[in-house]
């Protein structure tokens, strides 16, 4: 049982009795996480060298010295049509890890992002008595903001990345720290172009459009088409465009050089290196997602496009309540960039847009001015902040526990 967790704590140890190395078990379930997972691993080691990391994590936490009990590619899916595909699958996961983690309570579990798959989890984990943190807020404030009063009463702590996520929290007495964003930490602002494009060897002092469609395959093949059309567009009204592509896989490396056999301009694919890409860029061309929020800290104007499976988007219109889909315009609360979903997208109006954003002039001014303010706002040392917040919630158990 877990009920006894917190007697078990490291912090909670009797005197005379041989100390124990701190266990926490995390649980992220894609790329974003698992950064986000290794960058508070290493930061609680700085404040506390001997501690056991364990769950499920990928290469990154791995690397950071994390046991892994299972392969993090099984939590990767997105989408309500999609997950219902995985549904039982994701069920028998989860019922294996509070088998697992029951048997041999940790200290603290924190789960990271993925709410769909932690929320539930840790839930039963605190009602047992473990101290539960959510590392990522789920966008509550966009949809399914009943979710908050669960959250409240089964959660400890919240960490969020952006600042305007605290309020709805702290309305229902839940615990929130807002940290800020390691994206923002780890990009240095105003970027010259130059350097990133000698490393990546593009040879050119002409205009580059970064072609981001996305991280997913499933993402890829409904924006490539879309953004290849713009871009031809835009390269017929721009003298020596050049084109330059990060393809997060091998097979959407392949899928998008099948695309492009036949093209009337220039165009580059890369192996991964999507920030040297858009370092190297005058304008971006981004699938909707957290590279909009990279491709604005390194202080590149965008275009954002997103298409889904038409099912989903239709269940997601009833309910999203948010003005904006892309990152950069939720946080600054406006219009700063373009942003088409679905059958909105028209690659003439795009290309449009790309040259006005490419173009020296008060319209490019004022988005990069934005993103400076933006990029100023989330760096914040997010995973030193989150490491001392967990150390704190861990403090105020101990306390409790002999109160």
């Amino acid at each position: 049982m877990i009920e006894d967790a917190g007697d078990q704590s490291a912090a909670a140890t009797p005197k005379g009795t041989p100390a124990r190395p701190l266990r926490i078990a995390m649980v992220a379930g894609e790329a974003s996480g698992d950064a986000l997972g290794a960058g508070l691993m290493r930061a609680l080691r700085r404040v506390e060298d001997d501690i056991v990391f364990e769950g499920v994590g990928g290469p990154d936490m791995v690397a950071a010295g994390f046991n892994s009990w299972f392969e993090m590619d099984r939590l990767s899916v997105m989408g309500v049509v999609e997950v219902l595909g995985r549904l039982f699958e994701l069920m028998a996961m989860r019922r294996a890890l509070y088998q697992r983690l029951s048997a041999k309570p940790p200290d603290l579990f924190v789960g990271i992002d993925a709410p769909d798959f932690n929320l539930k989890l840790e839930y039963r984990m605190h009602a047992s008595g473990l101290p539960v943190v959510h590392y990522v807020s789920p966008q509550v404030w966009a949809w399914r903001q009943r979710r908050v009063r669960a959250m409240a009463r089964g959660l400890d702590l919240v960490l969020t990345l952006f600042p305007f996520e605290t309020r709805v929290y702290k309305e229902h007495g839940l615990q929130a720290r807002f940290v800020g964003h390691p994206m923002a930490d780890e990009i240095k602002p105003d970027l010259p172009a130059m350097p990133a494009r000698i490393a990546l060897d593009v040879d050119t002092n002409g205009p580059v459009l970064a072609m981001l469609p996305g991280s997913r395959f499933s993402e890829v093949r409904r924006l490539t088409d879309d953004m290849l059309r713009a871009a031809a567009q835009l390269a017929r009204q721009t003298e020596g465009l050049l084109v330059l592509v990060p393809c997060a896989t091998d097979r959407i490396h392949r899928f998008i050089a099948s695309r492009t056999i036949d093209l009337d301009f220039d165009l580059r694919l890369f192996h991964g290196q999507a920030r040297s890409v858009l370092t190297a860029s005058n304008v971006a061309l981004v699938a909707s997602g957290t590279a909009t929020l990279e491709t604005a800290l390194i202080g590149r104007p965008m275009v954002i496009l997103y298409r889904m499976n038409s099912l989903t988007f239709k269940l997601l219109q009833r309910l999203v309540k948010v003005p904006h889909v892309g990152l950069p315009n939720l946080l600054c609360d406006a219009r700063v960039v373009p942003e088409y979903l679905q059958d909105q997208i028209d690659p003439d109006q795009v290309s449009q847009d790309l040259l006005r954003l490419l173009n020296t002039g008060p319209e490019r001014d004022a988005v990069l001015q934005r993103f400076g303010r933006l990029h100023r706002d989330l760096a914040c040392n997010a995973s030193a902040g989150a490491a001392a917040a967990i150390m704190e919630l861990l403090a105020q158990q101990s306390r409790a526990g002999h109160g």
